[in-house]
């Protein structure tokens, strides 16, 4: 393993990346409401909803000026620049501030990638002891385990017991100790395990070498790889499932398909053999989809077996649905119901709903053949609800929408709408007491996470944040996320509110600050604000200096080229590029920016969300690829890109909940979507 300049210790090849956050520049930005349980919502309050005077902790003292902390923060450099020894010295003297034990982390982690021996265990085991039931324990414990496993010491990782922030790759680790010291694995357990990974490669390889794994556990996986366009797991996988031959055979087919297919098409097939003209069909069709169709139809569709080329027609459908290519219903209907990745199951039913005509039997059979997990989401229980209701089993539908109207979310909002109630805020829960406010105030974690945040670390405090919750009620989530408004950490007032499955603060949940300068900022431009704050809700959680991976920055999220296109547009001839985190010019830009994506996609807040997201000329793009009118939600539900396509449905649903709160009315997420019409693909003339 090797210790990053983050801090982040990896195996030295096929890791995953780190799922604590530690990587995330926004994080949860791009995740909505959890979907939790609600009470059926009462009349509605002719009143706006106002938010509670946050109280201020005066007494929450994080001071940085120590010389503890002022060590913590030279082990950080220390830490940044590799310089181990140095980090080693300052363990000591960084011990009494509220993030001391982050240096003694960093130091142990350098050591667990540099050797192992008895001394060390020691030291490991002392820090755990001495931390219990922190963030920084439970991860070093994880990765005491991943070292473990890739050293053969099988009985330490079984001793650690199990993580709470656990992975895919600690789970395999454990899976496969626990295997090799008797307590065998089942393929099951491992095929939920598997994550691309050093150390599930290394369970799959104990599992297959035990036959606990066969091929009819390798096969679904090695086409799930194969349609992700993962080649290099599909080519481990396929060393499982093919012998020497037909890997060698697989190889060349990988690079040639065309070329290879020619060789088999009057030869003896092997069932693995049939396997591999599927494969090679889809890896044709990714290069031109109508040359494959035509090929398959001439040369293969009477010499290849049933399961594999319905398999090829569900691969084809997919890639059609890519680029909202009208066949892709007709090929999913060839392929027929067969086993399908969780990501193809979806796309199925997308398929469905953009015909002119619905089949609405086929969407139910398709939700119904969905993974249980799959079809307990909101999203397929309400399209499996429509379509019961449209083939008249309305008692059935109604049971379906109530269960998904539990949920505060975009299809929440709908299947409310679709059993007569209209969208409210829901009752609120008690205040924070004094004293449940102290509770938060004491936690340790939530304290360690506040040191975090004021210093300047967040990639680090979110998950220090968030494992701090496990195991909270709801009232003390409404607590820890009165702690967070406390000290304008508003990203965390959101994503804690937000676990809360009984008791609920919408004015936490879809909290909005800055609001007098926010709202005159869209009123000047005559501009929604419940859209507005919908938006930045989901750009940027409220962070003023948060910046995306692509660079877009500030709390409406402007890229640099468009702020200072926009700034040009609106006559902001002092602008400098430094200004686009500054409030103010952050906003007005941002503003702006809206406002002539909703101009040019027709006042459309679906196709103006998704432009702001994508770039208006592509939902211009997917505009134009409709034969017909679609309601909003359906078009929202099959836009192409995963992100795009969730943003719009978490900006559209946020501001209907904003427009409910700020106006005291009823609202209608149905009336925001509208329907959407098919137009000729123009281009934008905006960045």
């Amino acid at each position: 393993m090797t210790i990053q300049p983050d801090g982040s210790l990896v195996p030295q090849r096929g890791a995953e990346p780190d799922e604590s956050g530690s990587a995330v520049v926004k994080p949860d930005a791009a995740i909505d409401t959890t979907g939790n349980a609600r009470a059926a919502p009462p009349a509605a309050s002719s009143k706006p909803v106002v938010a509670a005077t946050p109280v201020k902790l005066q007494n929450l003292t994080l001071r940085d000026e120590t010389p503890a902390a002022i060590a913590v923060a030279n082990a950080r450099d220390a830490l940044t620049k590799k310089a181990w020894a140095q980090l080693s010295t300052l363990v000591g003297p960084a011990q009494t501030d509220i993030l001391g034990i982050y240096p003694a982390f960093w130091d142990l982690r350098n050591q667990l990638a540099s050797n192992r021996n008895p001394s060390l265990d020691q030291a490991l085991t002392a820090f755990l002891q001495r931390h219990p039931d922190t963030y920084l324990a439970d991860k070093l414990k994880g990765e005491w385990i991943l070292m473990s496993v890739a050293t053969g010491d099988f009985e330490t990782a079984v001793s650690l017991g199990a993580v709470s922030n656990s992975n895919s790759q600690i789970d395999c680790a454990r899976l496969q100790a626990n295997h090799v010291m008797g307590k065998r694995a089942t393929a099951d357990q491992a095929v939920k395990a598997f994550g691309s990974g050093q150390a599930c490669w290394s369970l799959f390889d104990q599992l297959v070498a035990d036959q606990v794994l066969t091929t009819r556990e390798i096969i679904p996986l090695f086409e799930d790889a194969i349609e992700k366009n993962k080649v290099v797991d599909a080519r481990k996988f396929a060393s499982y499932a093919l012998d020497k031959v037909d890997l060698q055979a697989y190889d060349v087919m990988m690079r040639e398909p065309l070329r290879w297919l020619a060789t088999q098409a009057s030869a003896q097939r092997s069932a693995m053999r049939n396997e591999m003209v599927a494969i090679a069909l889809t890896r044709m069709a990714r290069g031109d989809l109508n040359a494959t169709e035509a090929y398959l139809k001439r040369e293969w569709q009477a010499k290849l077996p049933a399961a594999q080329l319905s398999w090829v027609y569900a691969q084809m459908a997919l890639l059609s649905m890519g680029t909202l290519d009208p066949r892709a219903d007709g090929f999913y209907h060839q392929a027929g119901l067969i086993r399908l990745s969780d990501n193809n199951h979806a796309w199925r039913v997308r398929a469905a709903l953009r015909q002119k005509q619905v089949d609405w039997s086929w969407i139910v059979q398709c939700v119904d053949q969905m993974p249980t997990n799959m079809k307990a989401e909101s999203a397929w229980l309400y399209w499996k609800a429509r379509g019961l209701a449209a083939l008249g089993k309305t008692e059935e539908a109604k049971v379906i929408y109530s269960q998904a109207g539990q949920q505060f979310n975009f299809y929440g909002q709908l299947a409310l709408e679709e059993i007569g109630q209209q969208i409210i805020v829901p009752p609120a829960a008690q205040p924070v007491t004094a004293e449940e406010l102290q509770q938060a105030k004491n936690h340790l974690g939530l304290q360690r996470a506040i040191a975090l945040f004021k210093r300047g670390h967040r990639p680090d405090a979110v998950p220090e944040w968030n494992f701090a919750l496990r195991g909270m009620n709801d009232r003390q989530l409404l607590a820890a996320a009165e702690l967070a408004r406390s000290v304008d950490i508003y990203d965390r007032v959101v994503n804690t509110s937000d676990r809360t499955t009984s008791e609920h603060d919408f004015t936490q949940r879809y909290i909005a600050p800055f609001e007098n300068k926010v709202s005159a900022q869209a009123k000047s431009i005559s501009l929604d604000t419940a859209w507005v704050y919908g938006l930045i809700r989901q750009e940027s959680r409220f962070i003023m200096d948060a910046k995306s991976v692509v660079g877009a920055s500030g709390l409406m999220q402007v890229m640099p080229a468009t702020a200072k296109w926009v700034a040009k547009k609106i006559g902001m001839t002092d602008y400098q590029p430094g200004q686009v985190i500054d409030f103010d010019t952050n906003t007005k830009l941002g503003t702006s920016y809206m406002s002539m994506v909703l101009e040019d996609l027709g006042g459309s807040q679906v196709l103006a969300s998704a432009g702001y997201n994508a770039g208006p000329g592509r939902p211009m793009q997917w505009r134009a690829s409709l034969t017909h009118a679609v309601e909003g939600a359906i078009f929202a539900e099959t836009i192409p890109f995963n992100e795009t396509r969730d943003y719009v449905k978490n900006v559209l649903a946020n501001a209907t909940y904003y427009a409910a709160m700020f106006s005291g009315q009823p609202q209608s997420l149905k009336h925001r979507l509208g329907r959407i019409e098919p137009q000729p693909y123009g281009k934008s003339p905006l960045p």
